[in-house]
């Protein structure tokens, strides 16, 4: 039978292995796993259903959707993994997994081969020193092939098709019988004889009118990280407008808590500097032009607020200062009047001018322009819009609203297990260990790479916590990994047969709780909107945004909050949660944004929890603790971890011991004597 609005066809399916989401992690895990899957029918005999599903299409999933002009992580010949784990520790001021980071850091080459293969134009070096786009004849990077390197780290690509082509070796891998597009899952079912052991997932379809049961013995949950829980900085027809990609609801977040997972560093979010209003990125402009950002009187203040770091050793000492430092030596121009704060351009392109060929010139020029029609097209609508042309007029920056995430400049996300070759910890040293929850694993090594506390729960990408700067190719690279240890796991538990700890029903009518909420008291008010019965989708977002925003240190404090204020923000969280059961949907879209409003609270509340646990200030420029307006190196260089009871609707958080398997003492410049 046909569903219809209110009354949905309701779908079952049974797989052995389901992945949630279709950006980069889940297309890494798509084209990885069919390879193991064969293995597996071709030697044990055992046959793998596998499904992926994702609420957009995957050609325009994910971080990368709109393109990228660099991948921001590529080790190279001339680096090591342990190098990358050193950068990693480093930027996110020294509490980090060296286990995953290392890991990643001897897989991640492999995919951007892969991408070259599969078409992905890399600009390349010559013989003579000049660079070219999209290595037009020039031999690949596997056979040597020298990227133009805008850091250390990243290089450039020709990327507005950068999604397009690594879906499309995704979905010839998967077959797209296995591929569930335009589906949103909003809901992880545990195991009726197992609460610690995932059975399934439900979800909708934002099209027609079916809900979608899967039972599944592994789950990979990579559906993104979290947008729109701070009030965004862009108000009228630009709300909505923000850096990271808007779909990111913090669903992997949310959905891991309540199916019981353990969550890592959900108090470290991402504020990055960007082009004013369009959000543009920066990156290229510092590191491939060379550029400065300067305040509204042309003073350089990494120069001019260089002592500032002195105050956060060793972190301000090293070499290359944590991208929260150089946000909180901007800030103080900003505070103490000296904004507006600019990107000099006019000043790089003309010295990159007396160095460059005229073809050169002309070239990054170009490019100049291509890196916000590759990846932030809005950018260039406020450059035109504005009169701006970069090498005549400076571009104002600022500090966008926080974002949660676990695959760029941040490390929030969940707790999985990680590689069992490079000497990680096995048991937990923590002199407060007697507070971890009993049911939990010890060490950083308790099973199948990628794992959560959840057995047959996985996760990749933005979704792993504690390792951050994954990046696209990081996070494909990920999935990649997941993919592998899923298929082993089927492999182990083949007997398995997952049931549901809740009955289908029940899961339809709380799906459809905010339609039910509506077709019942649409009727009570003329105007559809206002109705004392119950609360819109986006009425109910403007809430948390303006908590969030006002207590949990967002843009309207300059990112300072206390303990006090996070009092106010839990009170206020408490009774959103409640009116969040008053959420109404008149349409689909209005569905999906209600359950995307969901996973946003308990994203925030986690956030705002571990931010009120953590008694420092940890990322000085990404938010202050006015209270603990410090670092404390000897009681808090630690993993700050949680879990969830979705029963009680508590949270439980808690330190895990943080150990450093890399030497660090490379990155700090020896003191002046």
């Amino acid at each position: 039978m046909a569903g219809e609005f209110g009354n949905p066809e309701v779908i079952q399916e049974e797989v052995d292995i389901l992945l949630i989401g279709g950006g980069m992690a889940c297309c890494g895990a798509a084209y990885e796993i069919m390879r193991w899957a064969e293995a597996a029918k071709a030697e044990a005999g055992v046959e793998l259903k596998i499904k992926l599903v994702d609420k957009a299409a995957m050609d325009r999933s994910g971080a990368v959707a709109q393109g990228l002009s660099a991948i921001n992580t590529y080790i190279g010949p001339e680096q090591d993994p342990a190098d990358y784990a050193r950068m990693v520790s480093n930027d996110l001021m020294g509490i980090t997994r060296d286990d995953l980071a290392y890991d990643l850091g001897r897989h991640v080459d492999d995919s951007v081969h892969l991408f070259e293969e599969w078409g992905l134009p890399i600009w390349k070096t010559d013989e003579n020193g000049e660079r070219h786009d999209g290595a037009q004849g020039l031999p690949a990077l596997k056979d040597g092939g020298k990227p133009v390197r805008s850091g250390k780290w990243q290089i450039m690509i020709n990327g507005e098709s950068y999604k397009w082509i690594v879906a499309e070796a995704a979905k010839k891998a998967l077959g797209m019988d296995r591929i569930q597009e335009r589906v949103f899952i909003v809901k992880l079912v545990n195991d009726k004889n197992d609460p610690n052991r995932i059975a399934g997932a439900v979800g909708f379809s934002v099209r027609e009118h079916k809900v979608y049961v899967y039972k599944a013995k592994a789950i990979l949950l990579a559906a993104g990280g979290c947008v729109n829980i701070f009030r965004p900085r862009s108000v009228g027809e630009g709300t909505g407008r923000a850096w990271y990609p808007v779909w990111n609801a913090g669903s992997t977040y949310a959905m891991a808590a309540e199916a019981g997972a353990e969550l890592t560093m959900m108090e470290n979010r991402f504020v990055p500097a960007r082009f004013k209003d369009g959000y543009g990125p920066v990156g290229a402009w510092f590191l491939l032009f060379k550029a400065q950002a300067t305040n509204a009187f042309g003073e350089v203040y990494m120069q001019k607020n260089k002592h500032l770091l002195d105050e956060y050793p060793p972190y301000g000492q090293a070499a290359v200062p944590a991208s929260c430092l150089r946000n909180h030596l901007m800030l103080k121009e900003m505070r103490e009047g000296r904004g507006p704060i600019y990107m000099d351009t006019v000043t790089a392109l003309a010295k990159l001018r007396e160095t460059l060929s005229p073809r050169e010139v002309k070239h990054l020029e170009a490019e100049a322009w291509e890196d916000f029609l590759d990846m932030c097209v809005g950018q260039c609508g406020i450059w035109v819009g504005e009169n701006i042309e970069p090498e005549k007029k400076n571009s104002e920056l600022m500090p966008t609203e926080p974002y949660l995430l676990g695959s760029h400049s941040g490390c929030c996300g969940i707790w999985v297990s990680g590689p069992e070759d490079v000497g990680a910890p096995t048991e937990e040293l923590h002199p407060e260990k007697d507070k971890i929850p009993a049911h939990l694993p010890s060490g950083w090594h308790w099973g199948y790479r990628g794992m959560t506390t959840v057995k047959g729960l996985f996760t990749a990408g933005d979704g792993v916590g504690a390792s951050g700067h994954k990046f696209s190719s990081g996070s494909h690279a990920e999935g990649r990994i997941a993919a592998k240890a899923m298929v082993k796991y089927c492999l182990d538990h083949k007997d398995l047969k997952p049931e549901l700890d809740t009955p289908v029903e029940e899961l339809v009518e709380e799906i459809y709780k905010p339609v039910r909420n509506y077709l019942e008291f649409k009727d009570y008010t003329t105007a559809i909107d206002v109705n004392p019965n119950y609360i819109t989708p986006k009425m109910l977002q403007f809430r948390l945004q303006k908590i969030m925003d006002e207590y949990v240190a967002g843009v309207a404090t300059y990112y300072t909050t206390n303990a006090k204020m996070l009092e106010v923000a839990e009170e206020k969280l408490a009774m959103l949660k409640e009116d969040a059961q008053k959420m109404r949907a008149k349409d689909l879209h209005e569905l999906l944004r209600a359950w995307e409003n969901y996973h946003r609270i308990l994203t925030a509340e986690a956030h705002m929890k571990h931010i009120q646990f953590r008694e420092e200030t940890r990322y000085p420029g990404f938010y202050y603790r006015a209270d603990k307006n410090f670092i404390d190196e000897q009681n808090w260089k630690c993993f700050v971890n949680s879990i969830y009871d979705k029963k009680t609707k508590q949270w439980t958080v808690f330190k895990r011991a943080h150990v450093d398997l890399v030497d660090k003492s490379k990155l700090f410049k020896p003191a002046a004597h």
